[in-house]
């Protein structure tokens, strides 16, 4: 079996589709479906079911897969091995959010600009979900998550940091200056946040739905921070996106904290080496987080 034809497989295996296949690798489509054609003639067996513009794996498919993606990480591993002399270059696909984008990345992408011009990193904004998606497609090099549970399907994961939460209104809020709030307390009062899929925007809902809260949905971390501000609700937030404000008195905590935990993890496809860029943000970024993460 030939890795350029493993390859194209797990590419197709991966979007579920030829076209996208193709595009994502530079080929012609029917080139794509000429290399499928010759892997399936090699094994003896189809790989693929087309109905009509639809594509799945077949049972033969499914067993193959994970046996192309160790051979294919092999090979990748072989060629970063070789290649990993001299200054880093190339683009690093990050999926993250914009939580950690916009609060903690700057100093890290600063870093590159200044230190490992060579290096471009792409920044894909996306939820939790999609972000595990694309690492598990290899859309991504590496990604950022936000989550409670650390453990991911088809992915290693490293802990880089508890991300702490904090309640937050304005000043001029009902609930401000309270002490020992309850759920019930928290629940009956208009609240805000991002959009559903954000891991503590659907665990705080989920932590209330017993009370039917309601909930103003204003998509961005910073339109919520300004809603909050203008008396519009309390938000659920992590403490990193709101420390000017809190700093400056534009939002006050309450005193309720959230019963559960989230974790800032670092993501990528299991069993894949990640060529020497990539290797070299996942480094700058645990040292970046883990400086930024007050101890004690």
């Amino acid at each position: 079996m030939e890795l350029r034809l493993l390859a194209t497989f797990e590419k197709v295996a991966d979007v579920l589709s030829f076209t996208r296949a193709a595009a994502e690798l530079g080929y012609a489509q029917s080139s794509v479906t000429a290399q499928i054609r010759s892997l399936e003639t090699s094994l003896g067996t189809e790989l693929f079911e087309r109905l009509g513009g639809r594509v799945r794996l077949t049972d033969a498919g499914e067993r193959l897969l994970p046996y192309a993606r160790r051979l294919t990480g092999l090979a990748e591993e072989a060629r970063a091995a070789v290649a990993d002399t001299g200054e880093p270059a190339g683009t690093v696909a990050v999926g993250t959010m914009e939580s950690l984008t916009s609060y903690r990345l700057p100093p890290l992408l600063e870093y590159f600009h200044h230190r490992h011009p060579k290096v471009r990193i792409a920044l894909r904004p996306t939820l939790g979900d999609e972000t595990r998606r694309a690492l598990r497609q290899g859309t991504y090099d590496v990604g950022f998550l936000m989550e409670a549970g650390t453990e991911h399907e088809g992915l290693e994961s490293e802990v880089l940091a508890p991300e702490p939460l904090v309640l937050v209104a304005g000043p001029g809020h009902p609930l401000a200056g309270r002490t020992g709030l309850t759920a019930a307390d928290v629940a009956g009062a208009p609240l805000a946040g991002p959009e559903p899929g954000c891991a503590y925007r659907d665990l705080f809902e989920a932590e209330l739905r017993e009370w039917s809260p309601v909930f103003l949905e204003f998509g961005t971390v910073e339109a919520t921070k300004r809603a909050v501000a203008s008396g519009l609700g309390a938000a659920l937030l992590p403490r990193v996106t709101v420390a000017e404000e809190l700093a400056s008195g534009v939002l006050t905590p309450l005193d309720w904290e959230a019963p559960f935990t989230l974790f800032t993890q670092l993501a990528w496809r299991r069993g894949k080496r990640l060529p020497a860029p990539a290797r070299l943000f996942a480094e700058q970024a645990r040292r970046l987080v883990r400086e930024q993460t007050p101890t004690g």
